[in-house]
Order: C-alpha cells, then sequence, then structure tokens
C-alpha cells in the first residue's frame, strides 16, 4: 500500500480533532466566563529504515501537539443582578468543589441556594475566605469589588448592613492551568492558587465568552476544505495503487 495514505490519514485525524474544538467553541459562545480552546498540531518526521550511512527523512505525519486556551477577556454584559459578577482584567473566582479540591471560572453568574449557599447555576459553591458563603433566609445580598459579601435583612432593623464574608479571588499564572472536563480551570499541581487582593470585581455584570463566532465559523468552513484535500490524497493513492496492480499482474 502506498505509504501516503498514512500521511493523509494523520492530517485528516487531526483536522478532526481542531475541527471538535472548533464546534466545541461554537457550543459555547454565548456561555457566560467560557475561554475559547484550540488543539494544535505538530509535524514529526518519518526516517527511512535500512538508510546508510544514517536514516533520511522520507515524509512527515501530523500529531497532536497540545490543547491551547485563549485567555483573553470576553466583553461584559451589564445585567443588573445582584449576585451576577464579572472580573475586571486578569483573575478568576474560586469554587469549592465537593471532592475538597478548587476549581477557577470567569463565569460569575450565581444564586443563592435553597439551603442558603451562594454557588453556581449548577450548584457548585462559591468559595470564600473561610470556605462557602452562607446566606442567611430572608436577607438582601449585595457583592463590593474587592469581592466581599453583604446581606441586609428584608425584615427588621432593615438597616443593619452584615459581611458574611469575601469571595476567593486569585489569578495564578495562565501556564499553570489546565481545564477541566468540566470545564474549569485548575493548577495542573492540584494544590489552590493563593488570595490575590488585587483582583477586582464589576458587581452587576457578566463576562460574555471570547469565543468570536465569525471566526470560528471561517475556522470550521477552512477546516472542512482540509478534511476534503486529505480525503482526496488518499482516493488518488488508492487509485495509484489499483492502477499499479493492473500493470504488474501477469496476462
Amino acid at each position: 500500500m502506498d505509504r501516503l495514505i498514512y500521511t493523509a490519514m494523520t492530517g485528516a485525524s487531526g483536522i478532526l480533532s481542531r475541527q471538535a474544538a472548533v464546534t466545541h467553541n461554537l457550543a459555547n459562545v454565548t456561555t457566560p466566563g467560557y475561554r475559547a480552546e484550540e488543539h494544535r498540531l505538530r509535524a514529526v518526521q518519518v526516517l527511512t529504515h535500512n538508510a546508510a550511512p544514517a536514516a533520511l527523512p522520507t515524509r512527515a505525519f501530523a500529531v497532536d501537539a497540545s490543547t491551547h486556551s485563549d485567555f483573553s477577556a470576553g466583553p461584559m454584559n451589564y445585567t443588573g443582578n445582584a449576585t451576577d459578577v464579572a472580573v475586571k482584567g486578569q483573575g478568576w473566582i474560586a469554587l469549592a468543589l465537593p471532592d475538597g479540591t478548587e476549581a477557577y471560572t470567569r463565569n460569575g453568574g450565581f444564586e443563592v441556594s435553597e439551603n442558603g449557599l451562594l454557588q453556581t447555576k449548577n450548584g457548585i459553591p462559591v468559595q470564600g475566605d473561610g470556605g462557602p458563603l452562607s446566606v442567611p433566609p430572608d436577607s438582601r445580598i449585595t457583592i463590593e469589588r474587592d469581592g466581599t459579601v453583604s446581606v441586609v435583612p428584608q425584615s427588621g432593623a432593615q438597616n443593619t448592613v452584615n459581611a458574611i464574608g469575601r469571595i476567593k479571588l486569585v489569578n495564578p499564572p495562565e501556564a499553570e492551568l489546565v481545564r477541566g472536563p468540566d470545564g474549569l480551570f485548575r493548577l495542573k499541581s492540584g494544590e489552590p492558587a493563593p488570595q490575590d487582593e488585587t483582583v477586582m470585581l464589576a458587581p452587576g455584570y457578566l463576562e460574555n465568552s471570547n469565543v468570536n463566532p465569525v471566526e470560528q465559523m471561517i475556522a470550521m468552513i477552512s477546516l472542512a476544505r482540509q478534511f476534503e484535500m486529505q480525503m482526496r490524497v488518499i482516493s488518488n493513492a488508492e487509485a495509484n495503487d489499483r492502477a499499479a496492480t493492473q500493470v504488474l499482474t501477469p496476462r
């Protein structure tokens, strides 16, 4: 079989991986705080065997190199919701996972659960300076720029403002962050990141996804054409192999 088919096959496989990332980005174009991802490929040379004095590179295969995340900020969207916050500039909001570890997100669309915990829309508690933040019942919540969470009772002494804690804000190096299967980021070491006092919030705002849908659609079309080219190479290799077989077959 023509070795060309293996070269085209690795190219087509890599294009499918990149296409999957583009599809995932388009599916999350409206997800607050989402960071676009990109699959990167690299060429690996294949060396001939039995070559003297040394093996020579004859072709190259495309292999997955890494999954890259785009950490650029998304546009800010004013919602006016008291439990919505967006991170201004660089930084992350810490979440307390059920296994005791921390994960980090830019999606600051929170809510108060039936049990009084400040949590994400899918039920993950927000990490405070002393653990998850509990909101007393019948209270109006406010979140300050530095992450301080205060409540005002809706009955009784309504002028009393009580601070119940402070949202943990971190700013670890982006190179140390990895995306988990749940879409949240974690440190490669698995250790919690230290609180960063310089990270500030924008209360009443949500940060939109940083996915550019036009760029992603163009990338999808380009990748589809590249995949078609790889399939055409495989078809040509098959035709060449069939023609060679007919020529060499004794009549």
